[in-house]
């Protein structure tokens, strides 16, 4: 079964009441309206990796994450949706004895969870272990953490392709940096991609990010990771909140509501020209809020 897209991607404006006189626009790009299941960057990530399967016979997808992974759960969808199997390697064999509400979705959604220690988790670019997982479970196409393959990139230079010209910033949140890395190769050169990493010490992805762009076309940021990836703080739930009531935009806590609250911050210091154009990324990923829905107004 093909995966059609329930709703085409739109630019919504965000409030301006606090950054007028700062920065001249500031807007959304709602790629998580795409799809309910497969939102936001993830579509755009898989979709090349499951024609793939579809042109070479691959019945089967593996693919690696955390017990709280959007990637994860995003693939299991697709993969259920397109008529293909998909297997799971969980970071963590704690994570076996109770299933967090994502690897409740990724099993419903029939994807086989594999758990597997921190050490083996560690080799998971390492050719040895990939060709043993490869012929342990029949030769599957094996997608690396975050969709972080050529396909992967390819996907995300097409969401390059829907930023109109009049903006001179983009700012996206970073987990693997395949999004980023495929909107700064195929975006003007004219436009600078602002990087927001939601974990500690997230800097370490400039060096990466530059094996495969120029460097002085992107900046990343990880002053705003709120205790490490996947944590938060009550300060950001109360922005959470009031970003919503302004905008009418649900943000998840891992990755696009610390975007956003790093942008805002660096707005309100002077950080860019009033003459700056500012598009950010709805990347999806609200599934990541079901631990703290009890507290949100969404």
């Amino acid at each position: 079964m093909d995966i059609i897209p329930e709703q085409q991607p739109y630019i919504q404006e965000i409030n301006a009441d606090w950054y007028e006189g700062k920065v001249t626009e500031v807007s959304m790009l709602r790629l998580d309206a795409v799809h309910h299941q497969v939102s936001g960057n993830k579509w755009y990530k898989l979709k090349y990796n499951v024609e793939y399967c579809r042109s070479h016979g691959i019945g089967t997808i593996l693919t690696f994450g955390g017990a709280y992974s959007n990637h994860l759960a995003a693939t299991a969808a697709m993969a259920n949706i397109s008529g293909l199997k998909s297997i799971g390697v969980i970071k963590g064999t704690y994570a076996e004895k109770e299933l967090t509400p994502t690897l409740r979705f990724c099993r419903d959604n029939g994807m086989e969870l594999v758990f597997v220690t921190h050490e083996d988790y560690a080799r998971k670019y390492d050719e040895d272990w990939l060709r043993y997982l490869s012929a342990r479970f029949n030769y599957p196409m094996i997608i690396p953490e975050g969709g972080a393959n050529e396909y992967g990139r390819k996907g995300a230079r097409e969401i390059a392709e829907l930023i109109p010209e009049r903006f001179t910033h983009v700012a996206v949140s970073v987990g693997t940096g395949t999004t980023l890395t495929g909107i700064v190769d195929n975006v003007g050169g004219d436009v600078r991609v602002l990087g927001f990493a939601p974990m500690k010490g997230g800097k370490y992805l400039q060096n990466e990010i530059s094996k495969y762009v120029p460097a002085m076309n992107f900046t990343i940021y990880d002053d705003w990771h709120f205790g490490g990836f996947g944590k938060h703080t009550a300060e950001l739930v109360v922005f959470m909140n009031q970003f919503y009531l302004e905008n009418n935009i649900p943000l998840d806590m891992v990755y696009t509501a610390k975007m956003m609250y790093g942008l805002q911050t660096r707005i309100l210091a002077g950080g860019y020209e009033k003459a700056s154009k500012i598009l950010c990324l709805h990347t999806g990923g609200l599934q990541g809020n079901v631990s703290i829905k009890d507290k949100l107004i969404y």
